[in-house]
């Protein structure tokens, strides 16, 4: 006979719910409310229970699916620790995804059951044994084990809500043994302080309970805890295999370390494996529109940063912008979010610079990660004493339609792409599906990549990438020159393949931009000592003779030479007037 389940639906949904893992598609509204998690809410009314920030309701991130997934696979990789199961769901009308890929080996790694679900089976363009049959082709699924849903309709969701309590094991925590209780999440209340979500393992944990952590060894005492119902719902205890939050005075953010294992007091416990930091892959300069209003962007991004630990900060001057900061995002999209969240949340107005990725400059005698292209070294210079230059590559898999292969196999050369590799999916005839799969510097998809993939196969192809570690490149810091004076803010480190590309695009860019002065102005491109790419920006006209009616002409003569010899010397030793909105105009589209 199937078990029970321990903590009766309500819980068990509430548990899958908090994880925010694998329910963007199936409509975890519907799943709940099934459960009388919540009410059942009138027609037309917003049902996105889950996604508490405008950001995450306006783009529908909060499973982070489409464009930038891998950046929240951190993200992915804590909800997955939390969870005895996972369900899979593939789109019938659209089939599997690349970003299903990463996730399901994910949860096969951690051994979780996986329940495969094929959802949309009511649209018109549904073709769900096809569908199925690319799910045994890609993850070995026996297709009689893919349970056929609408989320929409409600069909077949009932039988989800059975497989999960038929086919997943139930904890195997004992609430005799002393407390181990594993941290994977926290936020930050400004009342309360931290706010953990911790998976119990074992043993009982109650309000009063003094605990400590395994991996700083400070003690805290229990002060709330309870359940996500779907909101914070108190409870006496938390038994073993649920997943609740807790609240303990712990004060800084830093101290609710991802990862860590907690124990009573007194009762030591082996540690629990955690996870690899999260590793910030973009980097971008964030300014103030009015340098004046610094301390108030320095603040608020420090208040975000409570409820986004994996955000890197440094402080940042620029020649050009002046003071601002250097923040490393998991990815672009993260960086875009946490772009907008700002300016929702704290009503900043910001320049952000273009986005860069972190290189490895070796020495003779060290290795050193270079993220800003100000710190890039001159790799022109025969005398230097680095030996190369490392840039961090991924690999990449590109589900498509078999009529678009030859374009993103163009794409994909075209952004230095190596060791391409493809297979079929399914040989449904002319509308196959294929993966490819090739490697890729990370700075070549950091930009506009993904518009260009999905250009190219009119919104059919899906993209996700893994890290795939460091190569050796030719790569070179070019510099934009105003009038001769170099505007660090707008430094790029680009592949020496492409560097007349990048070179010509930019300063044509720039004369756009760039307002007229009173004096002529060259714009150019320079990589070391070689100019790229040039573009002169003329001065503004003036009717110089103007007031200068009757007289002699020998003495409008003087004048004319007078005013010449006077824009030669403002030549020489003129600054060149860059408003801050000409650098908003220039950064806004960084590719």
């Amino acid at each position: 006979m199937p078990h029970p389940n321990p903590f009766g639906w309500k819980t068990l949904a509430v548990m899958l719910y908090g994880t925010s893992l694998s329910l963007p598609t199936l409509g975890r509204s519907e799943f709940v409310q099934l459960t009388g998690t919540i009410e059942k809410k009138a027609k037309g009314v917003n049902k996105q229970v889950l996604d508490k920030l405008k950001v995450e309701r306006e783009r529908g991130i909060t499973g982070a699916n489409g464009q930038g997934h891998v950046d929240f696979a951190w993200e992915v990789s804590r909800s997955l620790a939390a969870c005895q199961g996972a369900l899979l769901l593939v789109d019938a009308s659209q089939g599997v995804q690349a970003q299903s890929l990463s996730v399901f080996h994910a949860a096969q790694e951690r051994g979780l059951t996986i329940i495969p679900v094929l959802n949309k089976i009511d649209l018109p363009a549904a073709q769900p044994d096809v569908v199925a049959a690319q799910m045994q082709s890609t993850f070995g699924i026996d297709p009689k084990d893919v349970i056929k849903i609408s989320a929409k309709s409600g069909k077949g969701v009932e039988e989800v809500l059975r497989a999960i309590v038929e086919r997943i094991p139930p904890p195997s925590g004992d609430v005799e043994a002393p407390l181990k209780a594993f941290l994977f999440d926290s936020s930050y209340d400004r009342y309360r302080g931290v706010i953990s979500l911790v998976s119990v393992q074992n043993g009982l944990l109650k309000k009063g309970d003094k605990i400590a952590s395994c991996y700083t060894g400070k003690k805290y005492d229990i002060t709330d805890l309870g359940i996500m119902y779907p909101e914070e719902v108190s409870t006496s205890s938390l038994r073993p295999g649920q997943v609740g939050f807790i609240a303990c005075n712990m004060k800084e953010s830093s101290e609710a370390h991802i990862g860590d294992t907690l124990h009573r007091v007194g009762a030591p416990v082996e540690s629990m494996p955690g996870f690899k930091p999260a590793k910030a892959m973009v980097y971008a300069g964030i300014f103030p529109l009015d340098s004046k209003d610094f301390p108030k962007l320095e603040e608020s991004i420090k208040r975000l940063t409570l409820t986004d630990r994996s955000v890197e900060i440094s402080r940042e001057s620029s020649t050009a912008l002046g003071q601002g900061c250097r923040l490393g995002f998991l990815g672009t999209l993260h960086m875009d979010v946490f772009r907008q969240r700002l300016e929702d949340e704290y009503d900043a107005n910001v320049i952000i610079t273009a986005p860069t990725v972190p290189y490895k400059v070796v020495y003779r005698d060290r290795t050193v990660m270079v993220s800003n292209p100000t710190d890039f070294p001159d790799t022109t210079n025969t005398g230097a004493k680095f030996k190369e230059v490392l840039e961090p590559v991924v690999k990449a898999s590109i589900i498509v339609p078999q009529e678009y292969f030859g374009d993103m196999m163009d794409l994909c050369f075209s952004h230095r792409g190596e060791e391409l590799e493809h297979r079929y999916l399914d040989t449904s005839g002319p509308s196959s599906r294929m993966i490819l799969t090739c490697v890729l510097p990370l700075s070549e998809i950091v930009t506009d990549f993904f518009d260009k993939l999905k250009g190219r196969s009119s919104g059919f192809a899906s993209f996700d990438y893994e890290d795939a570690g460091y190569r050796p490149s030719n790569l070179a810091k070019m510099l934009f020159l105003l009038n001769g004076k170099p505007i660090d803010a707008l430094a790029l480190i680009v592949h020496r393949s492409n560097e007349q590309e990048v070179g010509r695009a930019w300063v044509q860019k720039l004369h756009k931009v760039i307002p007229r002065q009173l004096f002529e102005v060259p714009i150019q491109a320079t990589i070391g000592k070689k100019v790229i790419a040039r573009e002169t920006l003329s001065a503004m006209r003036a009717d110089v003779t103007a007031g200068l009616y009757g007289g002699h002409y020998e003495r409008k003569l003087k004048h004319l030479n007078n005013q010449k010899e006077g824009k030669r010397q403002m030549k020489r030793v003129g600054v060149v007037d860059l408003p801050q909105e000409a650098f908003f105009d220039i950064l806004r589209n960084k590719s």
